[in-house]
């Protein structure tokens, strides 16, 4: 049961990220900077494309991606398109590592020291989610004020 609920949830915030990154009336606006808002919405949907593939696809669903954190807050040329592409394979990617878990399994320990302390998958899983929807908001946030 605790599975589809993370199930759901995962694909309703990412779901809510791409809408975000559609939602841009001009795609170069993505990458606005401004002295108070010191990340883009583009380099912030990029890292979460890049924490969710590591912590998530990597580490639990074993697949072969490899992150460069620094690129996701440097690179300023993506296209939206590509974004949304990603965002898709990760809503996937996502969906299938969380179906071969079952609830015992959230118990275990996540299997790389990400915290100051061993936490379980489930804290890790919590923890992602909670930082997704921290930066759709400000993705959304970004999108109102800086997208004239």
């Amino acid at each position: 049961m605790l599975i589809e609920s993370y199930r759901k949830l995962y694909s309703r915030e990412l779901k809510k990220l791409k809408i975000e990154i559609e939602l841009y009336k001009d795609e170069d606006n993505l990458w606005i900077r401004d002295k108070e808002i010191a990340n883009s919405a583009g380099n912030l949907c990029l890292h979460l494309i890049g924490n969710l593939s590591h912590f998530i696809g990597h580490v639990l669903g074993k697949t072969d991606y490899v992150r460069n954190r620094e690129l996701e807050f440097i690179t300023d040329d993506t296209s939206r398109e590509y974004m949304i592409y990603r965002i898709k394979e990760l809503v996937e990617i996502v969906d299938n590592t969380l179906k071969t878990l079952n609830n015992d399994e959230l118990q275990r320990d996540y299997p790389i020291s990400k915290f100051e302390s061993t936490e379980s998958i489930e804290f890790l899983l919590v923890h992602a989610l909670m930082h997704l929807n921290y930066h759709v908001g400000q993705i959304n946030y970004h999108r109102r004020f800086l997208d004239f």
